[in-house]
């Protein structure tokens, strides 16, 4: 036995000889998200947060289980939206163990230890772009209520 036969039986040990490698699913689906992130993620929404995602990390990072990224078209949305989750989670007894950034509103993030919130303005978003960062994480599928499209609702009124 050659050593890539033996390499590509110990990859794969249910077949003979050929290589087959599982690739995860890239999609998560949204019932498994908690109670906190739906939260977060109504609040953001009533706040009309642009374009909202959320990245599963638990199979790629042991600091938190997601990521939660919203923006907003200026400071003042931007803290506007920050503001709205960290009161509404606070309202449901999960109060924010930490903020960065409120003051200058271009990158704010809000750590709730399972999962944390960024709310870029968007120019800091296309700069830092944590969905390529943390491009081995699954993204969950949301409903387009959960502001999905870019601005949807603002289109329509044009």
């Amino acid at each position: 036995m050659t050593n890539s036969t033996i390499k590509e039986q110990s990859l794969s040990p249910g077949t003979s000889g050929s290589l087959q490698l599982k690739t995860p699913a890239k999609e998560v689906e949204a019932a498994q998200l908690d109670e906190r992130v739906w939260m977060a993620l109504a609040a953001a929404a009533e706040k009309k947060a642009i374009d909202t995602v959320v990245l599963d990390l638990r199979e790629v990072a042991s600091f938190t289980d997601y990521f939660v990224i919203a923006s907003g078209a200026n400071e003042r949305q931007v803290q506007a939206i920050s503001d709205a989750v960290v009161e509404t989670l606070k309202q449901s007894g999960s109060p924010v163990i930490r903020v960065e950034g409120y003051k200058t509103a271009e990158w704010i993030l809000l750590d709730y230890g399972d999962f944390v919130m960024h709310v870029f303005g968007q120019q800091a978003r296309a700069f830092y772009d944590l969905e390529r960062l943390w491009r081995e994480s699954r993204r969950v599928e949301l409903p387009p209520e959960f502001g999905n499209e870019v601005n949807s609702s603002l289109r329509s009124e044009s």
